[in-house]
């Protein structure tokens, strides 16, 4: 069967939302490749490359009657994956909304910086990647695929998790006691579990 992004008027759809949320994504990767500091680790390169090869890995695969989810689930994956790609999209705005001048997009640590603790922040430490993760499993759910969704997934995690050490090693040497505290407070990614 066809994946559903592919077939009108679902392709509308998931066009136009895939498009709604990444754009935004792309103007931050170009900014944070120009102002890369020596911090960084090349860690927007690690992210880009590798959410890179999964998508183009995971878009195909999508094509492959034996790697969808059953037909009748096809419509309600379609859904469900819109769905999360949009909440990570809304989400990950937030977390820019709630950085403010704090965010960049590569990995920088001002003397001055302050450490955000509202909004997602009260829950976990690195909101935006947990928004990322979101966005990818639902472009692999949309398409129709499990094991789309699970390559982005497991993609998507083992880029985010390079960023959030590098992230996490100049703060801790930028920001000191501070933001060991917030840590400790905070698990990284899912509120109370990880």
């Amino acid at each position: 069967m066809v994946p559903l992004p592919y077939v009108w008027p679902y392709a509308l759809v998931f066009w136009s939302v895939f498009v709604w949320a990444f754009i935004p994504e792309f103007g931050i990767i170009r900014r944070a490749k120009r102002t890369q500091g020596p911090t960084a680790s090349r860690s927007i390169q690690v992210i880009t490359g590798v959410g890179s090869v999964a998508f183009f890995v995971a878009f195909p695969l999508a094509w492959l009657p034996s790697l969808q989810f059953a037909p009748p689930y096809h419509v309600a994956a379609f859904v469900v994956g819109v769905a999360l790609l949009a909440a990570g999209s809304l989400l990950r705005r937030h977390c820019w909304r709630m950085l403010g001048a704090s965010f960049t997009g590569d990995v920088q640590v001002r003397p001055d910086q302050q450490i955000v603790e509202r909004g997602a922040y009260r829950l976990v430490r690195h909101p935006s990647y947990t928004a990322g993760i979101l966005m990818n499993i639902g472009v692999g759910i949309a398409v129709g695929s499990w094991v789309s969704a699970l390559i982005l997934l497991v993609a998507s995690f083992a880029a985010y998790a390079y960023r959030m050490r590098v992230e996490e090693r100049a703060l801790l040497a930028g920001l000191g006691e501070p933001y060991a505290r917030f840590m400790r407070t905070r698990k990284r990614l899912v509120p109370f579990v990880y």
